[in-house]
């Protein structure tokens, strides 16, 4: 297959890469030890987490650092090209990988057996718990502010200007909440285990 025909084709290159990271599970001097417990389905479920986690927070800091700063330098006559293609589609992963992110999550702290500890904020979950409830506020935000927001301001739900302008309004608040609690987020989320 020429390379052109591989990365023409997102679906296939995404099956690659996980096909080479299974390689490296199964290769025995990789030296890939999935985590503490060394359970197999663990190490799955936190490559898993790890993977949705990078595809929220990426969006998350795509929104703000590039996308809302720089949509009042584009012309109008290009704005739809944003509006109507780009900004639905990063949406669509944006408020999905913050969903499976936190399922994957919650699904890890119970596989460690360290989710009533770090939701209720005990030692030595504390840490990965302020993680956690940082995380399901942030998870909030996308999905019952954010995403009702953008539905008004792209136009995905009849909206007249007033509710528009307000609606941007609270999506940039509720999204710039979010970027300030992405950092102790990652932080608490890093340094847990």
């Amino acid at each position: 297959m020429p390379m052109g025909k591989l990365f023409d084709n997102l679906a296939l290159v995404l099956i690659v890469g996980v096909a080479l990271a299974a390689l490296i599970i199964l290769f025995p001097e990789s030296g890939y030890a999935p985590n503490p417990t060394g359970s197999l389905e663990t190490g799955l479920l936190q490559w898993l987490h790890v993977f949705f986690g990078i595809t929220w927070i990426g969006l998350l800091y795509y929104f703000n650092f590039v996308q809302t700063p720089t949509m009042p330098k584009v012309p109008a006559e290009l704005k739809p090209g944003v509006s109507k293609y780009i900004a639905p589609s990063a949406l669509f992963y944006f408020r999905w990988g913050a969903a499976f992110t936190v399922l994957t999550g919650l699904m890890l702290a119970w596989s460690y057996g360290e989710l009533v500890e770090a939701l209720t904020l005990r030692p030595p979950a504390r840490l990965i718990g302020i993680g956690m409830w940082l995380a399901l506020i942030m998870a909030f935000n996308v999905w019952v502010i954010i995403w009702p927001a953008q539905q008004k301001v792209l136009g995905l739900v009849p909206a007249d200007d007033a509710a528009k302008a307000a609606a941007a309004k609270r999506g940039l608040v509720a999204s710039r909440t979010n970027v300030l609690l992405s950092i102790p987020m990652l932080l608490a989320m890093t340094n847990a285990h």
